[in-house]
Order: structure tokens, then sequence, then C-alpha cells
């Protein structure tokens, strides 16, 4: 005969602890929830301040605390589960819980670097763009690293049987991928040496390569060249080509040669000492730096003079609208003096008279 009486105390006794799984569930999304809306009223706050750290800080820290609140949670509700059921499939969360802890940190670690280097990039100017990028990437990879190894211990793996068998196994990796490992070693140099930095032009007589520099990655670097085409150029490139940086030149140069006519030579000691005035009294032509305007050459259809001097930017559009002007105002400067630009010609002599004969 069925026993009624017998079934209800147990059916009772599995909804308390289904109960209890269910309340610890709600509990955890209602503390998920306040621990976001704290957070939000926290970030609002001190973004209000002189200092930008704790922002950083906190916005690495969100993200993590919320999953870790929920990891916290879920354990609590498992452990509930395992006590009563002593199914050792729930026995496996009590080390997901320790990996899971050990990547919310990490999370929480690459948040925080990430957040100083755009704190020293966009804040800082005693720290070149490059250098924190690089700094950064050193950082994010060895925490990476540690909490690879760190987890691999916790899972049960024997790290130093791990790095043993890496010292034997990287001998033959460095042979299968020495092309990547010479684009790292690359993009190392280019940290160190600094030949170039994000925002630079850039360009080499010995390659195709001429452009704005747009990342420096540890295996490409990726340069937009004026076409506004990207260029993805292996770091081990670079260690081997001659690189021109016109970005970091002091001053811009002007040298042109113009010609008068041979008729106008006895112009052309006026119209030099005129030009080089000119330069002189220019604003923006740089005085400390050489300056030359000089009678060259006796050409087939000219004389020439050149003008040889720096213009105070760098920059290439107000350069151009600076050599314009010097160029006008040379122009006046011929005219001003009776004389004119030569354009090629050609003259014929005849050793007698021509006569032409009426038909």
């Amino acid at each position: 005969m069925f026993d009624f009486e017998s079934w209800i105390p147990e059916v009772d006794g599995e909804w308390i602890w289904i109960s209890k799984v269910f309340i610890v569930v709600l509990l955890t999304a209602v503390a998920n929830f306040l621990v976001k809306r704290f957070l939000a009223r926290i970030l609002v706050t001190i973004s209000q301040t002189d200092t930008h750290w704790d922002d950083v800080v906190l916005k690495a820290l969100t993200r993590p605390l919320t999953w870790m609140v929920w990891l916290v949670g879920l354990d609590i509700a498992v452990d509930i589960i395992f006590n009563e059921t002593q199914n050792q499939l729930f026995a496996l969360p009590n080390l997901l819980r320790d990996v899971g802890v050990l990547v919310c940190l990490t999370w929480f670690l690459l948040g925080l670097i990430r957040g100083a280097e755009r704190e020293f990039a966009e804040r800082s100017d005693r720290v070149d763009r490059t250098t924190t990028e690089a700094i950064s990437k050193l950082l994010r990879l060895a925490v990476m690293i540690t909490a690879g190894l760190v987890i691999m211990q916790t899972l049960g793996f024997s790290v130093s049987g791990i790095l043993a068998m890496g010292g034997v196994g990287g001998i033959a990796l460095g042979f299968a991928a020495k092309d990547m490992l010479a684009n790292f070693f690359g993009g190392l140099m280019i940290y160190l040496d600094r030949p170039f930095a994000i925002g630079d032009w850039i360009r080499s007589p010995d390659r195709d390569i001429e452009g704005t520099v747009e990342s420096i990655g540890w295996r490409v670097s990726v340069i937009r060249n004026f076409e506004s085409r990207p260029l993805y150029v292996p770091n081990s490139v670079f260690t081997n080509i001659i690189v021109e940086n016109p970005s970091r030149m002091a001053n811009r140069r002007i040298h042109e040669t113009i010609g008068l006519r041979y008729s106008d030579l006895t112009s052309m000691a006026t119209v030099v000492e005129e030009v080089e005035t000119m330069l002189r009294a220019h604003n923006e032509i740089e005085n400390s730096q050489t300056l030359m305007v000089n009678f060259t050459e006796f050409s087939d259809s000219s004389v020439d003079f050149f003008i040889y001097c720096f213009t105070k930017t760098r920059q290439w559009a107000k350069y151009h609208q600076v050599k314009q002007d010097v160029m006008l105002q040379i122009a006046k400067i011929i005219e001003a003096n009776q004389a004119e630009i030569a354009f090629p010609t050609s003259t014929l002599h005849f050793a007698d008279a021509l006569t032409v004969e009426n038909q």
C-alpha cells in the first residue's frame, strides 16, 4: 500500500533546499543590480573631481566586480545543491570558482593598465604615446602570462613541467616561427630606438613606403599613405631599410633657380641684392639657418641665380604658402628692375644680310 505520509516530508525537504537556491540566486541578482547602481553613482561623483586616476581604477573595477558578485552567489547556490545531493558534478564549481576569481582579477589588472595608458597618452606631456603603448603592451603580456601559469597551477598542472617543456619546444617553435619572432624583435627595436612615433610622417628611399604612422604593433605597423590607403608593413622590414622622418625636421628648405634674359644681365646684381634683402626681412624665413642668393650660371637661354633658405614652419601646407609668397615677391623685384624671367629661346645669326626679291 502507498505510504503517502512518508512521502510528504521528503517532498518538503527537497523544496526547502530548492527554495534556498532560488533565494540565493535572487539575492545575487539584486546584489548585482545594487552594486551596478552604486558604482554608477560613484563614477558620476568622482568624474567631477580634478584627479582622473580614481576614474581609471573604478572603470577597470566595474565589470569584474559585477561578475564577482555572480561568481560568489552561484558558488553558494552550488554548495547548497552539493550538500543536499552529494553529486560530484557539483563539486567541480569550487575549482571553477578559483579560476573565475583569477580571471576577474586579471580582467581588472588589464583594464587598469589600459586606462593608465589612455591617461598618460591624453594628459601627460612628459611621456610620448609610443613609449606609453610599448610599456602598456609589455605589462599586459606579463599579466596574461602570469595569470595563465597560475590558472594552470590551480587546475592541477605542473607549472615547472610546463616551463621545462616550453624550453625544449621553444627551440623548435623558434625555427618554425622565425619570421614572427623577427617581426616581434623588430617592433621591440622600434619601441626602444624610436625612429618614429604614431602620427609621424615617414618615408623610405629603399622601399615604396611613405605616409603617416597610424599604429605600431608587435608584428606589423600600419602606415597610411597619401592616397589614404593603409600599408601593413612587417616590423622586421624596418631593421633592414633606411627610414626618413620628415616630421622631425627643424625647418623646411626653399631651393629654387631663377633665370633672367641675357639682355637683363646688367640688372642681375641689383636683383640678387634686393631678393636677399627681402628674404632676410621676411617673417617666415629663418635667418639663423643658411640663407644664400647668388648669380650662378650662364645657361643656354638665361643667366641664372638661385635662392637657398629655410622656412620657420614645418607644416606642409603652410610651407607652400610661404614659398608662394617668396616667389611672387621675387617676380615683383624682377619686374621693378625692368627685367624679365627668361624662357627657352634661340637666336639665329646670318653672315650676310638677307635680301628679299620682289617678283
